[in-house]
């Protein structure tokens, strides 16, 4: 699956066999980041895409120096459990 990073609406966006996956973030303030909302079609889940689309908002998180929220509860699980990975993000 390609991710597409669509500054304008705010979001990682990707579609797989017609359906649609995506990760929607804010910036409330300068320098940072909040990810809010992750959604994998139901027909997609099961199939790690949601880990896709966390890793690719990530990575650009780390790419623009921002620091990274979690409003997202996906979110904030996947950046624990790779703490030692994005641990640096969080602030």
């Amino acid at each position: 699956m390609t991710i597409k990073h669509d500054a304008d609406s705010q979001a990682f966006t990707g579609t797989e066999d017609g359906h649609s996956v995506e990760l929607t973030y804010f910036s409330p303030t300068p320098g940072t980041i909040d990810f809010t909302h992750t959604f994998v079609d139901e027909a997609l889940r099961g199939r790690g895409l949601a880990d896709e689309l966390a890793r690719a908002g990530l990575a650009y998180a780390r790419g623009q120096g921002l620091k990274v929220k979690t409003s997202c509860s996906f979110m904030r699980a996947f950046v624990e459990r790779h703490q030692a990975e994005y641990g640096d993000l969080v602030g």
